[in-house]
């Protein structure tokens, strides 16, 4: 029988994004598992009914909110629902994101791109924007919102994608460095290659049983959201377990190029 101490998150309220499948679905698991009660946001009805029966079977509870996350009213409306019940948010899993399409950045439309800004960036951006107040509320507010390689290696035809991953890690170390004061800890989480839709959809020649699953990563999810996580501001790369800082950059002044112009 599990024991009030063996659930580190028991009485947290947990919002998940993406919750209806992969890397939502797993955290959002994990996450009741450990006794937090998930708001579980997804856009297929079906899939959170699936997932509210599977936490109601391991003995938690869930509250389901179909959503698609370009409604960004709707994501308010959610926020003032929150406030309304709880009066605070514990902890805030940024998940939801898509690949968009693989192409040159020049044959990129100007709908896909914003399709994939509106959802990886824009999305995240109001949930911030909306939570942050309830994530200040409560006695150790965490936000995790997950991240990707793709940002740093920025590889050809990943353009929209690399870039919105990009602008998430700015997005997020800079709600982190205006919460640095505060109960408030945001991390950036790398899952890396995982046995994923998504991957699936970008790598299709790849053995996906090479991969490791979602529900290997959740556990971390639980740690990240734990009361005595300290970290803000990094980002916890899965592959090695490891949390790395963000070096600033160094202004070296302007690029010598050996051309004389001479004077005019």
């Amino acid at each position: 029988m599990t024991t009030l101490s063996e659930k580190p998150l028991d009485g947290r309220i947990a919002l998940v994004t993406g919750a209806s499948r992969g890397i939502g679905r797993a955290a959002a698991l994990a996450l009741a598992g450990a006794g937090a009660h998930v708001v579980a946001v997804g856009r297929t009805q079906g899939a959170l009914e699936e997932l509210d029966d599977a936490i109601r079977s391991a003995g938690s509870s869930a509250t389901l909110v179909p959503l698609d996350l370009t409604d960004y009213d709707g994501i308010d409306r959610l926020g003032a629902a929150v406030h309304e019940r709880w009066k605070r948010l514990d902890i805030l899993v940024g998940n939801a994101g898509i690949l968009g399409n693989l192409t040159p950045l020049g044959h990129a439309t100007p709908k896909a791109w914003a399709q994939v800004m509106d959802i990886n960036v824009t999305a995240n951006w109001r949930l911030i924007r909306s939570f942050d107040p309830l994530l200040r509320a409560s006695e150790a507010g965490r936000a995790i919102f997950v991240t990707s390689g793709a940002a740093q290696k920025c590889r050809a035809y990943w353009g929209p994608y690399s870039v919105s991953k990009a602008a998430l890690d700015a997005l997020v170390r800079t709600y982190a460095a205006e919460t640095e004061a505060t109960n408030v800890r945001a991390m950036l989480l790398n899952p890396g290659p995982l046995r994923t839709r998504m991957r699936a959809a970008a790598m299709p020649g790849e053995d996906p049983e090479t991969l490791r699953t979602p529900e290997d990563l959740a556990p971390d999810f639980v740690r990240l959201a734990g009361r005595d996580w300290t970290d803000t501001g990094k980002i916890y790369d899965f592959p090695t377990g490891r949390v790395h800082a963000f070096r600033a950059a160094e202004w070296i002044g302007p690029v010598t190029t050996g051309i004389d112009r001479g004077s005019s």
